[in-house]
């Protein structure tokens, strides 16, 4: 059993565009939410970026049951750890009934490159996410927090008003690396390739079964050539696979690495138009791979409205009907 759940994509929408758009997931019936945290787009013709933890606040806000996540937040550069900390607290006690989730992940150059201090290769950005989850931890769990890391320094930090269980924590991972040095310390799972590989591994190294959540694109239009026009004009990035898009570092430089990616190449990767069972069938690697969550993203942010009613109508009903009403177990503090 899957749930589903619908991406509130910061870079194609406004503010109180995304909070409208959570409403609306809410009725359509999504079973939970995520946000992505940038402060660039992936490309100008997406032409947004707003904070996503102003934003998550009016959406806990506006929103009653669907459960919230970041996917993901970056806390090794652009934020202070002690600061997602305090952030993700904020937004659980606003949420309730256990609906938020930190999602954290070592972040892309896209993002980070803002403060000036250089893009860090790989294993330090590792080592990085490994002590900022350890802060991070130590702050959801009560009391002062001091250190002198590698890395970080915290000097006297406490989290003053956070939920008494503290915040579950899901962790990216892509491969070895990242599984050896996270899968002990995370509630749960992200990633956005279904590699069975990857699940098993996940598991063997946590000692449990956790949830895995997966993010699925998806470009819904009632004509099928315009759905393709638009996810080639604002989706190409996808093409280059995150080892790629976590270097580059800025929308020129995804422009200039996608310039030959083709609509058809495109479409070859993300379904596009009004087909439903081609949405449907999207999503079958990640519930083979063993996810037991899955997030989609709806390409362009004027279609929304139109997405959620034809989510609502046509695609939600469909995917439960060929992967059954969800059961997947809630992401809790293990």
């Amino acid at each position: 059993m899957v749930a589903f759940g619908y991406s509130l994509l910061c870079e194609q929408r406004g503010p109180h565009e995304l909070v409208s758009d959570a409403v609306g997931a809410e009725d359509a019936g999504f079973d939970f939410a995520v946000i992505s945290d940038h402060y660039f787009p992936w490309l100008d013709s997406q032409g947004h970026a707003p904070n996503a933890w102003p934003v998550l606040g009016a959406v806990a806000a506006a929103t009653e049951r669907i459960p919230l996540m970041t996917y993901v937040t970056c806390p090794i550069m652009r934020y202070h750890p002690v600061v997602v900390a305090q952030q993700a607290a904020t937004v659980a006690l606003l949420a309730g009934d256990g609906r938020f989730c930190l999602g954290l992940g070592s972040g892309e150059n896209l993002n980070e490159h803002v403060i000036g201090a250089g893009w860090p290769p790989v294993n330090v950005r590792h080592e990085m996410l490994g002590e900022a989850l350890e802060i991070i931890g130590e702050l959801f769990a009560g009391g002062y927090v001091n250190r002198s890391g590698t890395h970080y320094r915290v000097d006297s930090a406490k989290l003053w008003d956070c939920p008494e269980a503290g915040v579950p924590i899901a962790v990216a991972v892509s491969g070895e690396q990242s599984v050896g040095s996270f899968a002990r310390v995370a509630d749960a799972m992200i990633a956005v390739e279904p590699q069975p590989e990857l699940v098993r591994a996940f598991d063997s190294a946590a000692g449990t079964v956790l949830p895995k959540i997966g993010q699925q694109p998806m470009c819904w239009d009632p004509e099928r050539d315009a759905a393709v026009a638009r996810a080639h004009d604002q989706f190409r990035w996808f093409a280059g696979g995150w080892k790629v898009n976590a270097e580059l570092p800025g929308t020129a430089a995804f422009a200039a690495a996608t310039q030959f990616v083709t609509p058809d190449d495109v479409a070859g990767a993300i379904p596009c138009g009004p087909d439903v069972a081609a949405h449907v069938e999207a999503v079958r690697p990640f519930v083979d791979a063993g996810f037991t969550h899955v997030a989609l993203v709806q390409v362009g942010g004027e279609t929304q409205p139109g997405y959620l009613a034809f989510a609502e109508r046509e695609l939600l009903p469909a995917l439960r009907e060929e992967y059954g009403k969800s059961e997947a177990p809630a992401i809790r503090v293990r």
